[in-house]
């Protein structure tokens, strides 16, 4: 089949213009048919520039109509996934939403419900189950050349714009939805396990910008086995997104890990041996889009499904449990038969970053 899998984005702020707009020029079975906003301003120049007409958060299910949309790539605050992908799917639109999946398991679950309903399919966009660096780490740690996996630790940290959203908590702000969730995400599909039980710790310096939101956050996740995953991630540190993974025999390290941008290093030393591997730059999401259309074009299931969403929801919502409460908190496992794998890598060559309208990068410095 030649057909290519319209889309309409829903939500134009800063991933949206930075990274997914510009993707369709390398996802070869997609073309974007229109534009979603909730900021006018954003109208009349996004439009000119991709050729697509835009439409407002109340038109949505108008403009699936009308532009013959066949899937939804949902790029709005957090608190508003559920709305949009409930709109679209009961359109009959296929659904590829931003993680977090939403914020709590019942908005999760009532997506999962309403996508089954309607027969249309759900995605959640996590970007680095196609990346070549990240499949790479999964690979070694699969090979047994590490040994038995012990633990898995993180740094995910940056300094977050003061009034972005990612700090705003009615929009579904939070370092664990934002950022946190990278870390939870690579120890699931590193360790091919899910978390147990969980120990969070909030923290807070008390800058204006974190009146409504923690600043940081550290857990510690137990996995089947007796295995560890220890994490902190920050919106008042400076630059860090690594991880390490830790086995009897070896160990792995991948450096700029979580990021779309630069090169990816992943250092892995056995038995006293390095070896350093670095990994180009790339289009890290042009290869979802490929995928999922490819789900829609030949109606595969896809994955990341809508449970592996609800598995970090999961987690999240535990840790914030844990810190309120101020002790450890068990978890009942998503069940997954699918984890991240090299038959899911899909590269593609980096993007141009364009000028961004109505929005701004959301780091400080």
């Amino acid at each position: 089949m030649n057909k290519k899998i319209r889309y309409a984005v829903v939500g134009l702020g800063h991933i949206a213009q930075t990274a997914v707009l510009p993707a369709f020029e390398h996802a070869e079975n997609s073309e974007l048919a229109a534009l979603v906003t909730g900021n006018p301003e954003k109208d009349r120049e996004l439009s000119e520039r991709y050729g697509v007409k835009a439409y407002t958060y109340d038109e949505l299910e108008n403009a699936l109509d009308k532009d013959q949309v066949d899937a939804v790539y949902i790029a709005t605050p957090n608190i508003l996934h559920r709305e949009h992908a409930e709109h679209a799917a009961r359109a009959g639109v296929h659904v590829l939403c931003e993680k977090p999946m939403a914020t709590t398991q019942d908005d999760c679950e009532a997506m999962m419900r309403v996508a089954a309903q309607n027969n249309v399919k759900l995605m959640i966009a996590y970007r680095l189950h196609f990346n070549d660096a990240n499949l790479h780490a999964v690979r070694v740690a699969q090979s047994g050349d590490l040994g038995e996996l012990r633990y898995f630790g993180s740094l995910f940290g940056l300094q977050v714009k003061e009034g972005n959203i990612r700090t705003r908590k009615e929009l579904g702000g939070g370092t664990l939805f934002d950022i946190g969730i990278y870390c939870i995400n690579a120890a699931r599909y590193l360790f091919r396990d899910e978390p147990i039980e969980v120990v969070g710790l909030a923290a807070n310096n008390g800058e204006k910008r974190f009146t409504q939101i923690e600043e940081m956050t550290g857990a510690i996740l137990r996995f089947s086995r007796e295995r560890l995953a220890i994490f902190t991630c920050s919106f008042g540190s400076a630059d860090v997104a690594q991880f390490d993974l830790i086995g009897t025999k070896g160990r792995l390290r991948l450096e700029n890990a979580y990021e779309y941008r630069g090169e990816l290093k992943c250092v892995t030393t056995i038995d006293g041996k390095e070896t350093e591997k670095i990994f180009k730059p790339s289009d890290q999401f042009a290869p979802e889009l490929i995928y999922f259309s490819d789900c829609i074009i030949h109606d595969r299931a896809p994955e990341p499904s809508g449970n592996e969403g609800l598995a970090d929801v999961r987690v999240i919502n535990a840790i914030y449990k844990s810190a309120e409460i101020g002790r450890a908190v068990r978890i009942e496992p998503v069940p997954k038969k699918q984890r991240p794998d090299q038959t899911m890598e899909i590269k593609r060559p980096p993007v141009e970053e364009p000028e961004l309208v109505g929005t701004s990068f959301p780091r400080s410095g």
